[in-house]
């Protein structure tokens, strides 16, 4: 067999996917292409490669899912392989074919391998057949209401829905009674038919707070087979994954044994080639549930790198040039036994106060922290598109058990610094610092259990307002530095007056009295309420506040009218509006205009102009980041004004529809 050679690679993703493919092949000695979107110019992974080509405009479907023009790319680079990453076409069976026959080398598994698994009905029942245990559920050929319906009455309550074209919560529903069932159905199927341009659904059995363990694999083409363990995903938001870690708190030596056969087993079974990986449900009786196989490398891959000490991208490389794997079963598993504990956070622009709604904007700053592995293609004056996936960085603690890459995870968090996007920063220090999963006692269930969006609903900092009133006030006085001394702001003849200063922060209106002191010196409250604060440079974008004789450290950034600061591990953003005219009357209670919560598309309409709605009715669905958010009216009443149309694009605020309340009945 002639074995295949390649010395260019372009690498078919964006941001830190694209460089994490591009430092293994690299550091190979492999030249690297990079393709890139119109939103992608400034990109990093543009700049880190030999060559880049803009292959379309900012959607995914013209850009980074456009297949023939990434083929048309590699030919114009001169590549003579393509790394599909993970998202995007990377389990595309068509296209790993179209590299094939292109005369290109696709580095992942077989377009046969990929095709018998891509699809979750036909991998459940391939898995089914080889003798893997699976979720009992329906996954036939007839997808009408009716047929579904009735299936779902057959397996019985809870059960879910899932989107059998792919994954990554996308499609999934949770429906816990009949009368539900319609409604999320609709909802799945519609955003499976966005996401993955197929509208096939599954149903299974809702095992209720399961483990998410997953193994993962690696295949050469000499008939070798390995895993190296598992990793545990239990900790999830809408179905999406935002902490891994290995091994798992919950698999004892003897069942990762099992679970790792199983693994094996079914990657033999369809003669899979390649690194990938089989995802399981662990119930609380140690019994374990086939999901899902992902034909492609996880976001979460690090965590298993860490303890084995591999490179599963070199890995991947090098089982794509025909070699065998480098280590064997017992190597590995020795590996493992002293390998300690690795933790993944997943470092998402998204506000877990809103439901965890997707955000984008620009970074005022990016700082990334000093002692852990953290995997990300972030600057300070970035703009994150609403186009792409919400995940900014991968934040990975390595220890020598658990405790310890607990510590160190901790530690990493609160020295990251990301102003300017709301990010789940704060949530994920709270969610690692939690008892039950501190204890590794986390399910699928952890979220929903510990963090309800009450939890969520953090209460302000006492600090927060008076911290911002400095920052807004230095920042505004740095404005005339030239023109007169940050002492005399304030200043007459007979006193220093307080000035009266007008804010927003984190969108709540503000208003309070700050007097100057002295240079960098500044008394923030009322009469005896005040408090007097000192600011101090340490250094760019760092500041060192003293507050009633306690020093407080602070990352800053921003310039007028607006500043972001993180204050006890939260970020805040405070806008200036001292100046502005003081707007009287205007508002309302706000029940009647309906905002967008955050950029995106519009991609269904429930209701027209003049139309009557009802409190809690569905009025249009945004779709952000892969995912689709329903916007539901607020009052009875009607529409008087639709301001969007099917397709358009929103932004953050954007005014969407105006609705007249209805007069109470009294």
């Amino acid at each position: 067999m002639k074995l295949p050679t390649f010395q260019t690679i372009l690498v078919a993703n964006r941001g830190e996917i694209a460089l994490r493919i591009m430092r293994s092949a690299r550091a190979m000695g492999m030249r690297t292409v990079a393709v890139y979107s119109e939103a992608d110019a400034d990109a990093p992974h543009r700049h880190a490669a030999d060559q880049a080509l803009c292959i379309g405009a900012a959607a995914p479907a013209a850009s980074y899912l456009n297949s023939e023009a990434v083929l048309a790319a590699a030919r114009r680079a001169g590549a003579d392989a393509i790394h599909p990453g993970y998202g995007f076409l990377s389990e595309n069976a068509g296209f790993a074919q179209a590299c094939v026959d292109a005369g290109l080398t696709f580095i992942g598994p077989t377009a046969a391998a990929m095709q018998a698994m891509g699809n979750k009905a036909g991998a459940k029942r391939l898995m089914a057949a080889a003798g893997v245990p699976c979720v009992p559920g329906y996954q036939g050929a007839d997808q009408s209401e009716a047929r579904l319906v009735a299936e779902a009455a057959q397996i019985g309550y809870p059960v879910m829905i899932k989107a059998a074209a792919g994954g990554g919560g996308r499609g999934m529903r949770h429906v816990g009674a009949p009368a539900d069932f319609g409604a999320a159905l609709r909802s799945a199927r519609s955003e499976a038919a966005h996401a993955f341009s197929s509208d096939e659904l599954i149903l299974e059995k809702a095992i209720l707070e399961p483990r998410h363990i997953e193994i993962q694999i690696c295949a050469d083409q000499h008939g070798n087979v390995v895993h190296l363990g598992e990793r545990d995903c239990s900790v999830q938001r809408r179905h999406q994954k935002l902490i891994e870690e290995s091994p798992s708190p919950a698999v004892t030596p003897a069942l990762r044994e099992r679970m790792g056969n199983v693994a094996v087993a079914a990657a033999r079974a369809i003669g899979y080639r390649g690194v990938g990986t089989l995802e399981f449900l662990l119930d609380g009786d140690g019994q374990f549930y086939f999901m899902e196989m992902n034909t492609r490398l996880q976001v979460e891959h690090a965590v298993t790198e860490a303890i084995a000490g591999v490179d599963l991208v070199e890995w991947q490389l090098r089982v794509a040039l025909g070699a065998a794997l480098p280590l064997t079963q017992q190597e590995i598993d020795a590996r493992l036994a002293g390998g300690g504990h690795a933790i993944e956070v997943r470092l998402c622009a998204e506000d877990p106060q809103q439901s965890f709604l997707p955000q984008s904007g620009r970074i005022d700053l990016w700082r990334a922290p000093a002692h852990l592995r953290c995997d990300h293609a972030l600057f300070s004056g970035m703009h994150v598109s609403p186009h792409y996936d919400s995940m900014l960085a991968k934040l990975v603690a390595h220890g020598r058990d658990r405790a310890e890459a607990l510590r160190k995870l901790a530690l990493g968090l609160e020295d990251c610094a990301v102003l300017g996007v709301s990010s789940n920063r704060h949530f994920l220090a709270c969610c690692i610092a939690h008892k039950a999963f501190g204890d590794g006692h986390a399910t699928t269930a952890f979220v929903d259990t510990h963090f309800p969006a009450a939890a969520r609903a953090r209460a302000p900092h006492p600090l927060a307002v008076p911290v911002a009133a400095v920052l807004l006030t230095w920042q505004r006085s740095g404005a005339f530095a030239g023109r007169y001394p940050a002492e005399l702001s304030g200043w007459c003849s007979s006193f220093n007056y307080p000035q009266q200063c007008r804010f927003t922060l984190d969108g709540a209106a503000v208003a309070i009295s700050v007097t100057a002191s002295g240079e960098a010196l500044w008394k923030v409250g009322q009469d005896g309420d005040a408090l007097t604060i000192a600011l101090r440079e340490l250094g760019p974008h760092r500041l060192m506040l003293t507050v009633g004789g306690h020093d407080l450290q602070i990352d800053y950034a921003g310039s007028a009218p607006s500043c972001c600061f993180a204050l006890a591990g939260v970020d805040h953003r405070a806008i200036d509006s001292t100046y502005e005219p003081v707007r009287r009357g205007a508002g309302g209670d706000g029940n009647g205009r309906i905002s967008a919560p955050m950029n995106g598309r519009v991609v269904a309409l429930g209701v027209a102009e003049g139309a009557m709605v009802s409190a809690g009715q569905l009025l249009l669905t945004v779709e952000a980041m892969k995912m689709e958010h329903s916007i539901l009216a607020q009052a009875d009443g009607k529409v008087e004004t639709l301001r969007v149309a099917l397709g358009a694009q929103v932004e953050t605020g954007q005014l969407l529809i105006e609705i007249a309340k209805s007069p109470e009945r009294t």
